[in-house]
């Protein structure tokens, strides 16, 4: 990123205050970052700071009320070699998808020629509204890349999506997205290479390898299973689905179609291309996975499924004091990885994943020789950060052949496009 010249955008967000982390982020890999702000953006931070951080003055005003000197936003545009909106508000994405000029900000957004990334941060009743989720959507068929916001307790103190993506997480789609265009000859953003499909939007181009083909339609498994002891207990594990989410909006994100099977979750899918079928058990997903596969290019089993069961579930719940000491047989459950495996046809690519916590590599090379993988994507409980829960990932993807390729500790977001580009290549 040394030498790059970035247009930060801030908007009128309670989220305003990650900027200061994003910008000393940017600075530090050697950036040079210009802050523009709205009128409303300067209610929640102030533009000293702001300067002090990226060390330029803040635009803020069309004209300098010193000196009334002109700030060019036309300059801006042919300046910057990114645009970055974050946060990015309602109002501010409404007013970008119909190109209503009436601050600074949205003059260089519409005077940019790089590509603009954009953060929303919103409350999420705003977020999902069909007229928020349209503009989004028009802004992604401009050709900006939209960094999705993540679930989390908001400003309203509800709970839901809405939050502005860690700037950590941001800062990693900026540094990929100039990592994966150095080597393109033509500095030209619209003439990189492109997806499958004929409908996929600019937004996400770089984000991918090239593939042929009408567009893909991608079974993907997500979350925990939770297996019934009684009806008020189960057995379960910590999964939370974030990347299985992650990988959904990924592949939506090129214009594919994605069949998400997911277990219990506290998350939600507003793309229009990802179909959501929600399962409680191993069996459940087992029947939905089979039922899918086969009209699917691609199959993506990232779900901590259980391995056993009970092997009879009690109808009333098991009582302490009249139970005393209890045991319980368990049984395997469906292994749907393997069952895949046995149906795929020579058109389909299948992909597992491996949560190991030893022999990391051996136990993977071996998932993926039994379950006859096309790849598979190892973490382990051993790296801080990987895992259950959390927002990051550390991740080493493995392929049929023994060929290993390791990642360094990113969003979840930044890892599941990593696997996106890598099953790219696999379907050119």
């Amino acid at each position: 990123m040394q030498g790059k010249h970035i247009v930060l955008g801030i908007t009128g967000s309670i989220a305003a205050y990650k900027a200061c982390t994003l910008i000393r982020l940017l600075v530090k890999a050697g950036a040079e970052v210009q802050v523009v702000i709205t009128p409303s953006g300067k209610q929640f931070i102030t533009p000293l700071t702001l300067a002090t951080l990226s060390r330029n003055a803040v635009v803020s005003e069309f004209f300098d009320r010193n000196d009334g000197s002109w700030h060019s936003h036309v300059d801006l545009g042919v300046w910057a070699d990114l645009m970055l909106i974050a946060p990015a508000s309602a109002s501010t994405i409404g007013k970008m998808a119909h190109a209503i000029a009436d601050n600074i900000l949205l003059t260089t957004y519409l005077s940019m020629r790089a590509p603009v990334f954009v953060a929303p941060a919103m409350d999420l009743d705003m977020y999902k509204h069909p007229s928020t989720q349209a503009n989004i959507e028009r802004l992604r068929s401009f050709g900006n890349h939209i960094i999705e916001p993540a679930e989390g307790e908001l400003a309203s103190s509800l709970v839901g999506k809405g939050r502005m993506e860690e700037p950590e997480a941001i800062f990693e789609y900026i540094a990929q997205y100039f990592s994966s265009n150095e080597s393109t000859s033509d500095s030209s953003f619209s003439d990189a290479v492109s997806c499958a499909s004929s409908d996929v939007s600019l937004s996400d181009v770089s984000f991918s390898s090239p593939m042929s083909g009408s567009r893909k339609k991608v079974l993907i498994t997500a979350g925990p299973t939770h297996e019934r002891i009684d009806p008020v207990r189960f057995l379960g594990n910590h999964s939370t689905g974030k990347m299985g989410f992650a990988l959904a909006e990924s592949c939506a994100r090129q214009g594919w179609e994605v069949e998400l099977v997911t277990g219990p979750v506290h998350l939600s899918s507003d793309h229009p291309l990802i179909r959501r079928t929600d399962v409680e058990s191993a069996i459940q997903m087992h029947e939905a996975a089979i039922r899918i596969f086969p009209d699917c290019d691609v199959a993506i089993l990232c779900a901590a499924v259980a391995d056993f069961m009970p092997k009879q579930a009690e109808t009333t719940k098991i009582k302490r004091e009249t139970t005393g000491e209890w045991s319980m047989t368990l049984v395997p459950t469906p292994d749907i990885a393997r069952e895949l495996g046995r149906l795929k046809r020579s058109d389909q690519l299948l992909v597992g994943f491996a949560l190991e916590t030893n022999d990391e590599q051996k136990n993977a090379h071996e998932k993926l020789q039994r379950k006859n993988l096309d790849f598979i994507v190892l973490n382990s409980l051993r790296d801080k950060g990987a895992g259950f829960g959390g927002d990051t990932n550390k991740i080493t993807i493995i392929d049929a052949d023994g060929t290993e390729q390791p990642y360094p500790l990113q969003s979840k977001h930044a890892a599941a496009d990593e696997i996106i580009r890598h099953l790219c290549k696999k379907l050119s």
